[in-house]
């Protein structure tokens, strides 16, 4: 049996493809879909209360007897620094005033870190998904082990050698190596670090000679010719992402799919400016403001996101969509409108 039979064995399902879970995207009904169609379908809920993800969970359980994958962000908590919260602020001051508002006094941490959050383990423990899956890093060692106890599969990004590395000693199931061409945020660890920026066959050749965990090829995968080259270059499996936005599904509103079926969806960058995190997405003006030379560095993840959403808040009634996180991957242009099955 190859990595390819075993995984799909192991993950119950007949096609080796995965919808990634993309945070604010990815929906119960998108998730059932895919489930349904004999792939993996799955759940962001990084951005969600535990409440919220049970509530999603539970949807998709009752919409799907198969499996399907829930995924966290296991980022370090932001670190504050009033004052560079303070420069960035002033900074898209002229932003503010564009869409209607004054400038906050202060910014939030929006998010709350799975390596903190005991309710949403202790949830995802009582609801057992199929799997859950790691972004931007992984759990303690007792987190993994508690979910191996209850029968739950595990999978964590890597987007070099070394992060992959830490995966398979922490005794996590499967590999998703993420390419530098992959729309929304980069899983790397240490944001703060070099990034070698591997392509995503590039980081599949070289994990496969490397690891004997099963590899999930992710980043650029948007029809059958990509799968194809990623399943031939070691990789047990493929995820896409941007593939998946305008599927009717998906929770992308009109404003993200005219973007991503318009020119703009040939330009991407990897950038700090909207979360304080690397990700792709479209280019917009805040991103390209953000980026000028005389732009202070962005506040911390996920605080410089809390001034990017009260941004877009405020500008979106106004029929402003220049500050939204639009978020797509480099085969952006190849996005097709259809139904996830």
């Amino acid at each position: 049996m190859n990595s390819r039979e075993k995984l799909l064995e192991q993950l119950g399902i007949a096609h080796p493809i995965v919808q990634a879970p993309m945070a604010g995207v990815s929906t119960p009904q998108l998730a059932a879909a895919v489930t349904n169609s004999g792939a993996l379908g799955s759940l962001g809920i990084g951005a969600s209360t535990a409440a919220q993800a049970r509530e999603m969970i539970e949807q998709t359980q009752a919409l799907t007897p198969g499996p399907f994958n829930v995924n966290v962000f296991c980022h370090q908590p932001a670190r504050r620094d009033a004052a560079l919260e303070a420069d960035w602020v002033q900074y898209l001051a002229p932003l503010f005033a564009e869409a209607g508002i004054e400038p906050p006094d202060s910014l939030n941490e929006i998010y709350t870190s799975f390596v903190e959050d005991d309710e949403t383990l202790e949830m995802l423990l009582e609801l057992k998904p199929a799997v859950v899956s790691f972004h931007f890093g992984i759990p303690s060692a007792e987190c993994i082990a508690a979910f191996q106890g209850a029968g739950v599969y595990t999978m964590a990004t890597a987007t070099c050698m070394g992060e992959a590395t830490e995966i398979e000693a922490a005794g996590i199931d499967a590999i998703v190596a993420q390419g530098i061409e992959a729309g929304g945020h980069r899983g790397i660890f240490h944001p703060e670090a070099a990034d070698e920026g591997l392509s995503t066959l590039a980081l599949v050749r070289l994990l496969s000679r490397q690891t004997t965990l099963p590899i999930i090829a992710a980043g650029g995968i948007m029809d059958g010719f990509a799968m194809k080259a990623a399943l031939a270059s070691g990789a047990a499996a493929v995820q896409l992402g941007t593939a998946f936005v305008l599927c009717p599904e998906s929770a992308a509103n009109e404003a993200y799919r005219a973007a991503l079926k318009s020119e703009r969806a040939s330009e991407t960058r990897l950038t700090k400016v909207l979360s304080g995190r690397p990700a792709r997405g479209i280019v917009n003006r805040l991103i390209s403001f953000g980026e000028t030379k005389q732009s202070p560095p962005p506040a911390d993840y996920p605080i410089a996101y809390d001034a990017t959403k009260r941004l877009n808040a405020a500008a979106s009634k106004h029929g402003n969509h220049e500050f939204a996180a639009q978020w797509a991957g480099q085969g952006a242009p190849l996005a097709r409108e259809l139904p996830a099955a």
